[in-house]
This record gives C-alpha cells, sequence and structure tokens, in this order.
C-alpha cells in the first residue's frame, strides 16, 4: 500500500489538482490510500471541523472517492506547517501533495508559507500542485 497525505483547505482549484495528481499514481485504485489533513487554529473548531467541511477538502475527497482510492480525514489545531509534518510521520506517509499558491519572492520572504516549511523540512517526497486554472 502507498499512503499519500494531502493537507487541504478553502481553495477548491487547490483540491481538485491535488486530487488528480494522486488519481495519476500508479494503481491509485487499487495501491493508494489518502488521508486529508486540515490544520486550523482554532481550538473551540476541532471537534465540528473535518477536512471534508472545507471547500478544498470536499471536492478532493469526492473525487477520490469517485476514483475508487480509500481516504482517511485527520483534523489538527496548530501551525499547518508542524501539523503536516507531524501526521505525515505519525501516518508514515509515503508521499506528501501540496496544493501550493501563488506567491511572490518577496511575499514568501516576509511571510513565510506552509508550502516552503514542508518542503525545506520534510524527509519524504512532496509534490506542490497550485491549483486549476
Amino acid at each position: 500500500m502507498y499512503h499519500v497525505l494531502m493537507p487541504v483547505d478553502s481553495s477548491e482549484s487547490r483540491g481538485v489538482a491535488q486530487a488528480k495528481t494522486v488519481e495519476a499514481l500508479p494503481n491509485a485504485s487499487e495501491a493508494v490510500t489518502v488521508t486529508l489533513l486540515y490544520a486550523f487554529d482554532d481550538e473551540e473548531r476541532e471537534a465540528e471541523t473535518a477536512p471534508r467541511q472545507t471547500p478544498g477538502g470536499r471536492v478532493a475527497y469526492d473525487r477520490l472517492q469517485e476514483a475508487g482510492i480509500a481516504v482517511e480525514q485527520v483534523s489538527r489545531v496548530g501551525d499547518p506547517a508542524t501539523a503536516v509534518l507531524e501526521v505525515a510521520a505519525e501516518t508514515d506517509a509515503d508521499h506528501i501533495v501540496l496544493g501550493g499558491r501563488k506567491r511572490s519572492p518577496a511575499r514568501s520572504l516576509l511571510f513565510g508559507s506552509v508550502t516552503q516549511a514542508v518542503l525545506l523540512d520534510a524527509d519524504r517526497p512532496v509534490s506542490v500542485t497550485g491549483g486549476e486554472k
């Protein structure tokens, strides 16, 4: 079995692009399991916030299910980059598929980036899909 961690957010276009990337993996419907992750900073919402409740998570979940790919869901409170790396380690993910945002180099330097942090600190392959046009 090949395990993919897919952090999702409010972007439907990124969710679709991420799901398409997973669907394109060899034998995806037979050999791939996906963990959808939604990380947020509001502890009061933890019990009511599953990845599938976000727009990006909903489209990714539905698309993966339609493709016959097994999907699990995990929510975490805290820093998104830290959550991605922790859940990747906990689930022993073989691959992380991120839906990166377009940012200028200056904005990335000033404000940081979840994608950049994961790319720099991950100890497993990471794919960055962007969003659908």
